[in-house]
């Protein structure tokens, strides 16, 4: 089975959940700015191989501490076509495995939970976190994008991306259009996305807030698998995103540019997480059930950016900003920075530093209790909780003959849940319901 939020960061990026094609956009304008600062060197490289195909060859490591880890192979290929065409093509696949937090909360006596395809259970020991450990699936994804220049003053692009999982499909198409003012001082982008996503869960939709039907609790395996079914939506669903994303760069001087943008997401369909469920707790603190969650069925996200970029006489340094917002009260501020030192002409390190704050969207509850009637919506994925998260990385890079590079990244990111104002009680104050968790990221790449 899958859950595409599986990794901390999924929430914390993006960033909040910012789907492939709007990061297309953003990397739009991002690959602009750099630009803006390549060596006139390499500015002649690329005009000698402006027929040829540019690849690069990307693995990645991504480990949770005793949770997911995921590795991910990542190709991507340019083709320029005259001065004014530009092909872009991306393939990544990448496999995961590990455990996953279930959102239900640890217990002085251990806990038994069913599989989601309703076939088997697990255990989970006293005073542990509840956490699938059956959690693997592959994804496989591929992106197209075609760039054309117009005039001196127009640029447009388009493209196309697919993604299948086991238990996931996205299929996707973005567009954008440049003008340039000023002496191409000046450049204004607006770029739009749509996206289909088709839900299809192991063992089915889970009924909202429908009780979790454990074996240990029916006489026969035929009172078992009713009891199951009936919590269970045998079809699947979808999802469906639009995208729209203002942005303008500006050039200050010969050494600095600052970029701004905002994005509008609406998301509609099926939301929640078929994975995640919810403990009910009497008023020791003692688990009576597990319900599935359940997540509104829209969702309309606001973000802003602010980016200033710098070249400096050893290197590049870039500062940003980002504040998101949306109608389920989910917020988040991001400050990040990246200094690029270059030691030689062919050799640099950089410096990445980033911190994340998020506060809980309306429905996050830890737990419910089992004194209150059912509300309408409710999870316990810490991840649209409370939360602060720090990245700490560095990378080097090898500019290497014949105009290859190698580059070699090290990342430490950690996420720190917190309770969101919620009283514990009884037995679950004795429990860390709010863990901290960490995670490596290493990504070895060649381009040539």
């Amino acid at each position: 089975m899958t859950n595409k939020n599986n990794k901390l960061d999924k929430n914390d990026s993006q960033i909040v959940q910012l789907k492939p094609q709007t990061k297309q956009i953003a990397s739009a304008l991002a690959l602009a700015s750099c630009g803006l600062f390549a060596s006139n060197g390499h500015a002649t490289e690329l005009a000698k191989n402006i027929d040829d195909w540019k690849v690069d060859a990307a693995l990645m490591y991504y480990g949770e501490q005793d949770r997911v880890q995921a590795i991910e192979a990542i190709g991507t290929a340019q083709k320029n076509f005259g001065d004014d065409s530009v092909l872009d093509l991306k393939l990544v696949v990448d496999s995961l495995t590990g455990a996953s937090a279930s959102g239900a909360v640890a217990q002085s006596n251990s806990q038994t939970f069913t599989r989601p395809s309703g076939n088997g259970q697990y255990t989970v020991a006293a005073g542990e976190t509840p956490l699938d450990d059956t959690f693997h699936d592959t994804r496989v994804q591929a992106n197209a994008n075609w760039s054309q220049v117009l005039n001196p003053d127009w640029k447009v692009n388009g493209g196309v991306y697919a993604s299948k999982e086991f238990d996931y499909m996205s299929m996707g198409i973005n567009a954008g259009v440049e003008r340039g003012f000023n002496k191409d001082n000046t450049t204004l982008f607006l770029g739009t996305s749509y996206s289909f996503d088709v839900v299809d869960p192991v063992g089915g939709r889970p009924v909202a807030l429908s009780t979790m039907a454990i074996r240990d609790n029916f006489t026969s395996d035929e009172a078992y698998r009713s009891a199951f079914d009936a919590t269970r939506q045998t079809s699947s669903d979808d999802k469906q995103t639009a995208d729209l994303m203002l942005g303008i760069t500006q050039i200050l001087n010969q050494r600095w540019l600052l970029q701004a943008n905002y994005g509008l997401s609406s998301v509609s369909g099926y939301l929640t997480d078929p994975y995640k469920v919810l403990s009910v707790v009497d008023n020791n603190g003692t688990t009576e059930n597990i319900v599935y969650e359940n997540r509104p069925d829209s969702r309309l996200k606001h973000s802003f950016y602010m980016m200033t970029k710098g070249a400096l006489d050893s290197g590049v340094v870039d500062f940003s900003y980002r504040y998101t917002t949306d109608d389920w009260d989910l917020t988040s501020h991001t400050l990040e920075t990246h200094y690029r030192y270059y030691f030689s002409g062919s050799f640099y390190g950089q410096l990445h530093l980033r911190y994340y704050q998020q506060a809980a969207v309306n429905f996050y509850q830890p737990f419910l209790m089992a004194e209150s009637p059912l509300p309408e919506f409710a999870s316990a994925d810490y991840r649209i909780g409370d939360m602060s998260a720090y990245t700490v990385g560095v990378k080097f890079g090898h500019r290497l003959s014949g105009g290859h590079e190698m580059s070699y990244r090290l990342e430490y990111y950690q996420q720190d849940p917190k309770n969101n104002g919620t009283e514990l009680p009884g037995q679950l104050q004795n429990y860390d319901l709010f863990p901290t968790q960490k995670a490596i990221t290493a990504q070895f790449s060649y381009s040539f």
